[in-house]
């Protein structure tokens, strides 16, 4: 061919290119561009056509439910490891990881890949106290209750009371135990909690930029009027955190957003009036980049040992993050605590119903404080703080309902508990119809003994039935059971 020919079509593709990214141009907000502009500069084509790629989805497998190794062999997916977390996995467009019963046994937690890395950097170990003050829908926490084992506690927080309840439902489906969902100001929670934590993760309310491609309406609210709004709301939320964080503790910041103001700027203004914080040097794995002290204007010592998540450099839609330490040494004697002092709990002969029932069907009884609110019975774990002057969802794991002198077991006893726990079990093949038809809410043709079974998948807990006379009665909760 005429070489001719090969320029002009080299041309044509070079015009497309162009006309391409001044489409996906155009449709971000003009203040937002033109700031991208300025900030990266040569980077800017290479972040416009970050946004014409496909969205990387991913799953983070729940380690209180299943192995890795297992769920590789196990789970009908393409999967492949997200750098920066221990147990996110990307998959494939094609897969449903949220249509497969796994979903719905609390195997996994569906999220974006990037959002995985505040938590990870938390570094979370079982035994510690830990606050997550903006916490809804519950990725991030329901990945520090994974990472807590079940020792210690962890309290999440949200002060939106709607975002607060899919958080509750989150931390339950994850089967997390040693929870404590809270619905409060940030403000409120400093007074009650003094240098309470040793770990504190500040997933900040933004100006959600890392937000554009998957929810339209993060594009729409956007402005610049907002990202101030938003930087302002972030140095109170951050100044009420830095009270409730023990001498030596460790202060995760991250935000969804690109913005200066709401990164380098939050955390530099934040150093700034609190002296007894610094920024940790941490590592940053592969496709991170620093955060850049020319964007801010009196930029923080340390700064550029921030992370920034970029969705031109790596598999993920963007984050920004901050590893911060308060000043002083972590010992054994906790020197802050609770102005409430802690929970009491109930004696078992208060929970008669309750105690019949565990004896009955367990191997043995879950330990914990028993906490009861009308005729629901929850078993929080020890040493949790007084829930006097909170608004509380969810204090700890809840064992169920009295009713009229018997005793029904919750969903989230199932959930958080496994097949080894209890006396009584049957497992539905997860590419079976049983399993599609219990949760559907139909009742299943089986033999053995009369009473309560926990039903498990591939053999992981999903609910409960109750067997009599050769039917498995279903105790799936009504409002979770879809037309599968």
């Amino acid at each position: 061919m005429p070489l001719i020919f090969w320029y002009d079509m080299i041309e044509n593709i070079e015009k497309r290119y162009k006309y391409k990214e001044k489409a996906v141009e155009s449709m971000l907000p003009q203040d937002f561009a033109e700031r991208m502009k300025s900030m990266l500069k040569e980077d800017y084509d290479a972040f416009l056509k970050s946004y014409e790629n496909e969205k990387y989805q991913a799953l983070r497998v729940n380690p209180l439910k299943a192995d890795d190794t297992a769920f590789e062999q196990k789970a009908p997916f393409s999967l492949k490891k997200v750098p920066w977390a221990t147990h996110g996995f990307y998959y494939e467009s094609t897969d449903q990881p949220g249509k497969h019963p796994y979903h719905e046994a609390g195997v996994y937690y569906i999220q974006e890949p990037s959002a995985m890395a505040p938590a990870e950097y938390l570094e979370v170990k079982p035994g510690e106290r830990i606050l997550d003050l903006c916490a809804a829908p519950g990725g991030k926490s329901t990945q520090i209750g994974a990472a807590l084992n079940g020792e210690g506690l962890l309290v999440s927080n949200e002060i939106h009371p709607a975002r607060a309840k899919i958080l509750s439902e989150n931390i339950e489906r994850m089967g997390i135990r040693n929870a404590l969902v809270t619905n409060e100001t940030p403000e409120h929670l400093s007074e009650l909690f003094v240098e309470y934590f040793d770990r504190i993760l500040v997933d900040a309310p933004c100006s959600g930029e890392g937000m554009f491609r998957k929810n339209e309406d993060a594009m729409t609210e956007w402005s610049k009027e907002n990202v101030t709004l938003c930087a302002e709301r972030q140095d109170g939320i951050l100044s009420c955190a830095a009270s409730m964080l023990r001498p030596g503790g460790r202060l995760v910041y991250s935000t969804c957003t690109f913005a200066p103001e709401e990164n380098e700027g939050s955390i530099s203004r934040f150093l700034e009036k609190h002296l007894e914080f610094s920024i940790v040097a941490v590592e940053k794995k592969e496709g991170m980049s620093g955060g850049v002290p020319e964007w801010t204007s009196h930029p923080a010592e340390g700064i550029g040992h921030t992370i920034r998540l970029w969705p031109h450099r790596l598999k993920g839609e963007g984050h920004y993050l901050a590893v911060l330490k308060k000043t002083g040494d972590v010992s054994d004697d906790r020197c802050g605590g609770c102005r409430s002092g802690e929970q009491t709990g109930l004696k078992e002969k208060d929970c008669k119903e309750c105690m019949e029932f565990l004896d009955t069907y367990f191997k043995q009884k879950p330990t914990g404080i028993l906490v009861k609110f009308g005729d629901q019975i929850y078993l929080a774990p020890e040493g949790m703080p007084s829930l006097k002057g909170l608004k509380v969802l969810r204090p700890g794991l809840h064992l169920g309902t009295v009713k009229k002198n018997r005793f029904e077991p919750s969903h989230a006893l199932a959930l958080a508990s496994k097949a080894s726990d209890v006396r009584y079990s049957v497992d539905l093949p997860s590419d079976g119809t049983e399993i599609r038809a219990y949760l559907n809410g139909q009742t299943i043709n089986r033999e053995g003994e009369k009473g309560w079974y926990l039903i498990t998948t591939d053999g992981y807990s999903i609910g409960w039935g109750k067997l009599a006379g050769g039917i498995m009665k279903n105790h799936y909760p009504k409002g979770l059971r879809k037309n599968w």
